[in-house]
């Protein structure tokens, strides 16, 4: 049996100093598997030969000169993905803070967002335990004083 009532919530502000730490951590494991995903898809798409064949294309209808090979240096793609993730993942985390920063100034003035949560609460039965037998010190087959003693 659960017994369902209704709280209202209000998130009124966020800590920018937390918050800037949670981002700066999820943002940084975000690029990291961003590069790596990069990473990954460029060696795929290497091996696939595509580049050559762009390249070949590209030559054929002249939009770049015999000899050259755009695709060829796979250290400069993985120096720029690498560059590209770090200064991702540093914006993102200022973004983000600012918008903490936005959020308390806008939540002083209109009273933050205010949510419903229901709460559940679970009722169990308490099992009744019987009250314990109390256990005479004196044996059943024992006389005592209140029964009398046959002799025969």
């Amino acid at each position: 049996m659960a017994q369902v009532r209704r709280v209202r919530r209000i998130i009124r502000r966020f800590d920018p100093w937390t918050v800037f730490k949670v981002s700066a951590i999820a943002w940084a494991v975000f690029a990291i598997a961003m590069t790596l995903g990069l990473v990954m898809f460029w060696s795929v798409f290497q091996a696939s030969g595509i580049p050559d064949r762009v390249t070949s294309v590209l030559i054929e209808i002249t939009l770049l000169e015999e000899g050259s090979d755009p695709f060829g240096d796979s250290e400069n793609f993985l120096r720029l993905a690498i560059f590209a993730s770090i200064v991702f993942a540093v914006l993102s985390t200022g973004l983000t803070t600012l918008g903490a920063v936005m959020y308390n100034l806008i939540a002083d003035v209109v009273g933050g967002v205010e949510f419903v949560v229901l709460e559940e609460t679970i009722v169990t039965p308490v099992p009744v335990i019987p009250p314990p037998v109390r256990v005479s010190s004196t044996p059943i087959d024992a006389p005592t004083e209140e029964t009398p003693v046959y002799k025969g």
